[in-house]
């Protein structure tokens, strides 16, 4: 091929690429069932990281982060992608909505759902494989994940809406230092009230605790948290993981003595070497679920 002709395919290329990465797409163009407006915070989107494609396995996860149903956290959320980035995995970072804008349960499992299935969706498009898109999510993000986990549906094949037809189910769930229930005296009371209100009740407060809706249908999980963590007691994880074994469901669990609540990577401006030792029993994991190299 001539050289000059190369140059402007590889060129293309890298374009298409960059083009499609942190591209902030909203989740219902038409705008999103129940919103309350048409502000920014009324519409859910989704944040594309794609990996360089030489490094690329066709794996997907959906970030969610944490805030407490009330904020997003940036490190929980871009800073994940780019780490799964580096392991060849493609991020989709959800902007999910919250309790402080009036929201409640189910608008946000909605938005989680819609998520994956977008994924599902264009993964033709984005290069990926239909059979590996996951989810990981932070504190709060962790609860919407676990909610997921156990609350996904296989798709409306009667839908004329081609991402609805998609399944909601994760293949592979990631939950760092994750809120799961919400009854006491475990539960993380701030993320329950910007959840579920003031009055709730206890029914929805009984579905909407991970560890009590767990099947043999659960996907796999990867489940972290640390000792000294004091804003989400170790509790949630241990429980979960104790309804995972029950079910025989697989699972990774690592409850590490030292970390504060929060930490994500462990390093805010994107230090490698100083990233939480998480991050490489995750990979090693992810590996072992054919997700990363």
């Amino acid at each position: 091929m001539n050289p000059f002709k190369t140059l402007l395919c590889l060129l293309a290329t890298l374009t298409c690429v960059t083009a499609q990465t942190n591209l902030a797409l909203p989740l219902w163009p038409d705008g999103a069932p129940g919103a309350l407006g048409k502000e920014p915070e009324d519409i859910p989107t989704l944040t594309v990281f794609l990996p360089a494609p030489e490094k690329a396995t066709g794996a997907a996860m959906v970030i969610c982060p944490g805030g407490g149903y009330g904020g997003l956290a940036d490190h929980e959320g871009s800073h994940y992608a780019r780490w799964l980035n580096n392991q060849g995995i493609a991020g989709f970072v959800l902007k999910y909505r919250l309790g402080s804008n009036r929201y409640r349960h189910p608008a946000m499992l909605h938005d989680a759902a819609r998520a994956v299935r977008i994924v599902r969706a264009r993964a033709k498009e984005w290069k990926l494989d239909t059979q590996r898109v996951g989810i990981i999510g932070s504190s709060a993000g962790g609860h919407l994940a676990s909610t997921l986990l156990t609350h996904w549906d296989a798709g409306d094949t009667n839908s004329a809406d081609v991402i609805e037809r998609q399944s909601s189910r994760p293949d592979a769930v990631i939950l760092c230092y994750p809120v799961i229930t919400m009854t006491d005296p475990f539960t993380h009371k701030g993320s329950r009230a910007n959840l579920l209100g003031t009055n709730r009740p206890p029914d929805l407060v009984k579905e909407l605790s991970a560890e009590l809706q767990v099947n043999k249908s659960t996907p796999p999980c990867f489940i972290w948290s640390t000792e000294e963590d004091k804003t989400v007691p170790v509790e949630n994880s241990l429980q979960l993981a104790a309804a995972l074994r029950r079910a025989g469901v697989r699972f990774d669990l690592h409850i590490y003595e030292r970390g504060p609540h929060g930490i994500g990577l462990g390093n805010k401006t994107f230090d490698t070497e100083k990233f939480h030792p998480w991050t490489r029993d995750c990979e090693f994991w992810l590996r072992e679920q054919k997700f990363g190299k």
